[in-house]
């Protein structure tokens, strides 16, 4: 009886110390989506660009990691239609914004998770735009399937200067806000 307490006790012990292992769960690619609202002095742009890849790294229940690259050659605007639909996904997509001919993808890394709740976290994160990192903080909500967020993004960090007060005192009702608000929900 006493051999079997131990034996008990030392797989009790052993099970204890195993690290629960990390488990990917991949995005499902076709069902997220990446909405973006760009605002000037004047009104607002709204829009989407893809998600190409991701994957969110779980221990257990419990959020570590995750990367994402985004197709910046989808990038659109979706209030518009027309000629002026054509005109502003031409000028997003040139070098005088985000140069997609060149610069294909976005990515994200995550850098430090932290948990502020159940299911809720405080992430920090490499953002790549135009071969520039930058750090972006912001708040991520999870459910068994699903993945939530909404970040503000200083354009500016990343050479997209166009429009910018901050680099044109003199531009008056043409000033575009250097913050853009990205809007992501992640399927996996």
């Amino acid at each position: 009886m006493k051999n079997l307490k131990a034996i008990a006790l030392a797989i009790v012990v052993v099970l204890s110390t195993v690290s629960v292992s990390a488990q990917n769960k991949k995005i499902d690619a076709s069902k997220s989506s990446i909405n973006w609202l760009a605002k000037k002095v004047t009104g607002q742009h709204n829009g989407t660009v893809n998600l190409k890849e991701g994957v969110l790294i779980f221990k257990g229940k419990k959020l570590v990691g995750g990367s994402f690259t985004a197709d910046m050659t989808s990038l659109t605007d979706i209030d518009l239609t027309g000629e002026w639909l054509g005109k502003l996904n031409g000028h997003l997509k040139s070098e005088a914004f985000f140069n997609t001919a060149k610069f294909t993808t976005a990515t994200l890394i995550f850098k430090t998770v932290t948990a502020k709740g159940t299911d809720a976290y405080t992430v920090t994160g490499d953002l790549t735009i135009k071969e520039i990192t930058k750090p972006v903080t912001f708040e991520l909500a999870t459910t068994a399937t699903t993945a939530t967020t909404k970040l503000m993004i200083d354009r500016t960090k990343y050479d997209i200067k166009y429009g910018s007060k901050s680099f044109f005192e003199s531009i008056g009702d043409k000033a575009i806000d250097n913050e853009f608000e990205l809007t992501v929900a992640l399927k996996f």
